[in-house]
């Protein structure tokens, strides 16, 4: 019934709530008072016909279908936002003009080596666009529940074998990276070296392939990421097992060796949600993220350090 449609500025409110986990908070970013805000929850909890925020002393924190109600209203308004922006580009430079802002949620690697060449492909093609990067640790959700939670348009994730895109959202592989042994040029005896890990490293189907080698130790050294690691093995410290990706640009004290025919690969993909995928501006990334990802597979492939 329209009588219990929700109008945007009531999703503005809960998720409002939700960023400040407070009715206080909301309030001062709206620029409301808290029993407006307080009004516009009550209102809106009447309407979906569920509780979504248990009220207390720790302030405002979203029940179960409080989540999956904020994370709704984030993708709406998100919608909204895409509607004004590609009917503005549409009506200044025809049909397929690209504009507006661009939410991408990459890990670290991805957002340094994979990332910037795409987004200048896009800028230099659509200058209208406002692409806005957040690099977030590939653990847990990681950056897909980044996008499924409408933080994010798109998220360049690594994907899973068993399950390649998570439910709900649509994605593909852009790039396969192999995996590679990594230690101190020169060094007499890299294999005497302590191995150095960090958490985002690898998949479930990589650790089972590094549970089989005799000739891997236990990790007895973690970092917070892949720059560190590499940072490690630079300076003559440890070994390390990385992905090609997060090789780019290593410096000339790093020895990078091929595993064989056998070695681990990380794939490495994009994933937006099924609304998103149908606009010019994401469908205008995923080009360059491709483009950008099949550069980087030739370029592999003429190294055979990485093989």
């Amino acid at each position: 019934m329209a009588g219990h449609d929700l109008a945007p500025h009531e999703l503005r409110v809960v998720v409002a709530v939700e960023d400040a986990r407070s009715f206080s908070g909301a309030a001062a970013a709206l620029g409301l008072t808290q029993s407006a805000v307080s009004h516009s929850v009550r209102g809106t909890e009447k309407k979906i016909g569920a509780v979504l925020f248990e009220r207390g002393r720790g302030g405002a924190v979203p029940t179960p279908a409080g989540e999956r109600a904020v994370a709704h209203a984030r993708r709406v308004l998100r919608l909204l936002e895409t509607l004004a922006a590609e009917a503005r580009g549409a009506a200044a430079g025809g049909r397929d003009a690209v504009t507006g802002p661009l939410r991408v949620a990459a890990f670290r690697s991805a957002a340094l080596h994979l990332l910037p060449a795409a987004l200048a492909g896009l800028r230099a093609r659509h200058p209208g666009v406002e692409p806005e990067v957040r690099v977030v640790r590939e653990l847990g959700r990681g950056t897909a529940g980044e996008v499924a939670d409408g933080r994010a348009d798109l998220g360049i994730a690594t994907l899973g074998t068993t399950s390649p895109v998570p439910p709900g959202l649509v994605g593909d592989v852009l790039v396969e990276e192999p995996y590679a042994f990594v230690h101190p040029a020169g060094h007499p005896d890299p294999r005497s070296l302590p191995l150095v890990d960090w958490a985002e490293n690898c998949t479930s189907y990589t650790r089972d392939w590094w549970a089989r080698q005799d000739w891997l130790p236990r990790a007895t050294t973690r970092t917070e990421d892949d720059g560190a690691v590499l940072a490690l093995v630079s300076a003559g410290h440890a070994m390390a097992v990385m992905p090609a990706l997060s090789l780019t640009g290593a410096p000339p004290s790093v020895t990078v060796t091929g595993l064989g025919p056998g070695r681990p690969t990380r794939s490495v993909g994009y994933v937006t949600t099924p609304e998103l995928a149908a606009t010019h501006v994401v469908r205008a990334l995923i080009r360059e993220l491709r483009a950008v990802a099949a550069e980087a597979a030739v370029s592999n492939s003429r190294k055979p350090e990485y093989l």
